[in-house]
């Protein structure tokens, strides 16, 4: 009799997300309230974010131009007619009772960002990830849930309006991604690229970079998607990951136990590392758009997207093909270097001002980024200064110091600044690069440990090292290394 073979099925995830990106204009998007965060609760308000009645919303057209700027960063289309919407959305956190927001017409679509994962052995996989659509929008306020009565017994919720009518942009993503890595690294790059325009802080900390995901799973090689859930309350790019990865697991042992997968919204659970259910998924019917009566449609003229345009900056992707096809710089390199602007921008003058490239971009990635690290600062708060790093990189290259030398000043210049020469020729220790010095000293080392001498002739030439270094201790680390090396080297085999 023949047996039935089993074959598992594979499953592949669908991946998409909803980014809320909060703009860092002075102002809110349709009032003259301060966006700052972190004021006093309910002291940014005004009767236009609270709905009162008979106001009349303006739209601030610094958030046109943020929206324009990130829409042309992201390969957008950028709409030469677009209009605001009425969304209605009935949360105690919204004064209206609506949010203003864009439907049908939004500022920008069809764009794509490149992302890219570096593999162990340093090799880097780029990919396009679709945009959808960019829109702009105002935020809602903020519940802060938990309270309770002494009295009654019963718990209750405070709103903070501190939040409604902050300026956002949201940005769809196509499904386009098929793991959780790749869509912690999309947000990451929507981060660097929201950050290098200067229109976000994109803090996730602070709720000014705020991502949804939508996961299905489906048989591969099935062309449908499967049913789609949205996750909500990631608040890091390793939650974004492991929530997906949480999500594309409970899924496929839902599907082969044989139960079906309900559209809903669900949280992410930082402490117990699994998404519970939240509500079932409103579709845009439940949502009632119309356009909004009260702020005239949105025209970008070609002059006004040309001005914008011409004011972009060199971007994250573009910095790294750069730094790799230039500058010689591995992909490893390339990606921590760009990661934060003003490193990027520190690490380009030390180079423009003479720095060997590869030194620069690893004096960067290492000791001074430790450094940073340690005293929590930025790198525009060193007094290490671009032109003094291209300085030391230059004389470790000509032999005036050694890397361990350098090493050692580094804290100094680190905290007070200055020309790394002039330090090393104050305190003494420019290396010592002379053939006939190097051999006396070595001279003198072999004759103060004869015992170590006849060990090594005895066979046991791990000593080499032994000698090397009280060479070093002898000149305080100022013989030149290799210069040594070779010198003991050939002074043991001539033994």
């Amino acid at each position: 009799m023949a047996t039935t073979v089993q074959v598992k099925t594979e499953y592949e995830a669908i991946i998409g997300l909803e980014t809320h990106c909060q703009l860092n204009t002075q102002t809110k998007i349709f009032s003259a309230s301060s966006t700052e965060f972190g004021a006093p609760p309910n002291t940014n308000i005004d009767p236009i974010c609270m709905g009162m009645p008979g106001v009349l919303p303006v739209l601030n057209q610094k958030v046109l131009e943020y929206a324009v700027k990130a829409g042309l960063a992201l390969n957008c289309q950028i709409a030469p007619y677009s209009k605001f919407d009425r969304k209605q959305y009935f949360y105690p956190d919204l004064p209206k009772n609506y949010q203003i927001s864009q439907y049908d017409l939004p500022i920008a679509e069809n764009g794509w960002l490149e992302i890219e994962i570096v593999e162990e052995d340093g090799t880097a996989n780029r990919k396009k990830i679709g945009i959808t659509r960019l829109h702009m929008e105002e935020d809602a306020g903020k519940l802060v849930h938990g309270g309770s009565d002494r009295l009654s017994g019963s718990t209750y919720s405070m709103v903070d309006y501190n939040r409604a009518g902050v300026p956002l942009v949201e940005i769809v993503s196509e499904p386009d991604m098929r793991s959780g890595l790749e869509a912690a690294e999309y947000a990451q790059e929507l981060q660097r690229i929201v950050r290098y325009l200067g229109v976000s802080d994109g803090n996730m900390q602070e709720g000014s970079l705020r991502c949804d995901v939508n996961v299905s799973v489906r048989p591969v090689g099935q062309k449908e998607f499967g049913t789609k859930v949205e996750i909500k309350n990631m608040n890091s790019f390793s939650a974004i990951q492991r929530a997906i990865e949480y999500e594309i697991q409970r899924q496929t042992e839902a599907i082969e136990a044989g139960e079906k997968i309900v559209q809903e919204t669900r949280l992410w659970e930082e402490g117990s590392q699994l998404t519970i259910s939240m509500r079932v998924k409103e579709g845009s019917s439940d949502y009632r758009y119309f356009p909004e009566p009260d702020i005239p449609p949105i025209e970008v003229s070609t002059e006004q997207l040309d001005a914008w345009k011409v004011e972009l900056p060199e971007l994250p992707a573009q910095k790294r093909h750069r730094y790799e096809s230039k500058l010689g710089l591995s992909a490893y390199d390339t990606r921590v270097l760009t990661d934060d602007c003003k490193v990027a921008e520190y690490f380009e003058a030390t180079v423009a001002a003479g720095g060997n490239a590869k030194q620069a971009a690893n004096w960067v990635m290492g000791d001074i980024t430790a450094y940073l690290k340690n005293e929590k600062i930025s790198i525009t708060d060193i007094g290490l200064k671009p032109e003094n790093l291209a300085e030391l990189t230059t004389i470790i290259e000509d032999g005036t110091i050694s890397g361990k030398i350098a090493k050692d000043i580094l804290p100094e210049l680190l905290s007070k600044g200055g020309s790394p020469k002039e330090l090393v020729e104050k305190k003494g220790l420019i290396q010592i690069s002379d053939t006939k010095a190097i051999e006396a000293i070595i001279d003198e080392v072999l004759a103060a440990h004869p015992e170590e001498l006849e060990k090594y002739r005895g066979g046991k030439t791990k000593l080499k090292g032994f000698f090397v270094g009280q060479v070093m201790k002898k000149t305080q680390g100022r013989a030149d290394p290799k210069m040594t090396n070779q010198l003991i080297s050939k002074k043991l085999e001539g033994i």
